[in-house]
């Protein structure tokens, strides 16, 4: 029964062909690599190469632009600070301007009070003077009406 299955089967018997047709594979392996790998695989590395070295001025373009980036943040935040510094100046000195103003009017305010305390002293005496003589004068004259009456 082993003998019929093997008759149906394909045997191979090692003989001069195979070592023929070994020669002949390791020709075409050797010709195709000669022909068509060897050139493709130029190609491929020389690709490779050009994208590596587009790559690598990307990366470095990327660098430089993250470098100005960051430098730009920096100027950026140092120009805030400096127009916030100058904005503080400008309100403190407006703040001192103010107080000084303020306390130029209150003192013109307190030298007008004062003055006119003493003019209005100064009339109070006066109307006082002037009602008492012409408190005299009128009971003089009620006095003058009594009598003649």
């Amino acid at each position: 029964m082993v003998l019929a299955l093997a008759e149906n089967s394909i045997q191979l018997v090692p003989d001069g062909t195979l070592l023929f047709h070994l020669v002949l594979i390791v020709m075409m392996v050797t010709l195709l690599n000669a022909t068509l790998l060897k050139p493709i695989n130029r190609i491929l590395e020389e690709r490779d190469r050009r994208t590596k070295g587009r790559l690598s001025e990307a990366n470095q373009t990327l660098r430089i632009v993250d470098e100005k980036l960051r430098s730009y943040e920096s100027q950026l935040r140092e120009a805030r600070a400096a127009g916030y510094a100058a904005m503080e100046r400008e309100r403190a000195a407006l703040s001192k301007e103010r107080e000084r103003r303020i306390g130029e009017v209150k003192s013109e305010a307190a030298a007008l009070v004062a003055h006119e305390k003493e003019r209005i002293k100064a009339e109070a005496g006066e109307v006082r003077k002037t009602l008492g003589i012409t408190a005299q004068e009128r009971a003089r004259e009620i006095s003058e009406q009594i009598l003649r009456a």
